[in-house]
């Protein structure tokens, strides 16, 4: 399981720089390890970026961000207007996107999706991930779905009974998008959380996975 102290290590306060292609994504993917990070590091500097954030989802995305990083004092929430389901036909201006943030944000950490997402955004986000902020650690989250794409993680963040919980009900309180999704419901949350949680022996049972392809320490 992971120990972010040597990452993170330093008397500054850790940078952490989170992506998602879509409001819930990044919440799904490692909303647990948020709140874990946010108990040991609550002094650290968050940038916190959403690509596709139309009206609707915009608030949503914005509304989720605040609730779930109030354990943080520096939060900074960058949103995209970018059209969902077609981030391979704008590949340039996303990269653009990118570059922008690289001035801006170079963190300790990175969030991202995982490169064998075959959702064609998420897969997007997670390609250019690593063309941006390649001498950087990046954990590659995952998000289950119609696709099944679910790996072969290597990286387990360990979580509490009730930060599970807490996760759990951040997103069925702050999606309502999404709850007429037949795969958007607790119980596949929690199962994916237990599955991770028996795979690397987690304490309390309950973990986050990641694909840690490249680690820089």
């Amino acid at each position: 399981m992971l120990n972010f102290a040597p990452l993170l290590a330093g008397r500054r306060a850790p940078r952490l720089l989170f992506l998602g292609a879509h409001s819930d994504d990044a919440e799904i993917g490692c909303g647990g390890t948020v709140l874990e990070l946010a108990r040991r590091y609550p002094a650290a500097r968050v940038c916190w970026v959403v690509f596709a954030a139309d009206r609707e989802r915009g608030v949503e995305a914005r509304r989720s961000a605040r609730a779930l990083l109030r354990g943080f004092r520096h939060v900074e929430i960058v949103l995209g207007g970018f059209r969902d389901g077609f981030f391979p036909g704008q590949y340039g201006a996303i990269k653009e996107f990118c570059e922008q943030l690289k001035r801006k944000q170079d963190p300790d950490l990175v969030f991202s999706h995982t490169l064998a997402d075959r959702h064609q955004d998420h897969r997007t986000v997670a390609e250019l991930t690593w063309n941006t902020w390649r001498n950087h650690a990046v954990l590659e989250y995952e998000i289950p779905k119609y696709e099944g794409d679910l790996g072969h993680p290597n990286v387990y963040v360990a979580i509490s009974p009730s930060r599970a919980r807490r996760k759990v009900a951040h997103l069925m309180r702050h999606f309502a998008t999404q709850r007429s999704r037949r795969w958007f419901t607790p119980d596949t949350f929690l199962a994916l959380l237990r599955l991770r949680g028996i795979e690397c022996n987690a304490p309390e049972g309950y973990a986050e996975a990641f694909h840690g392809r490249k680690i820089v320490i």
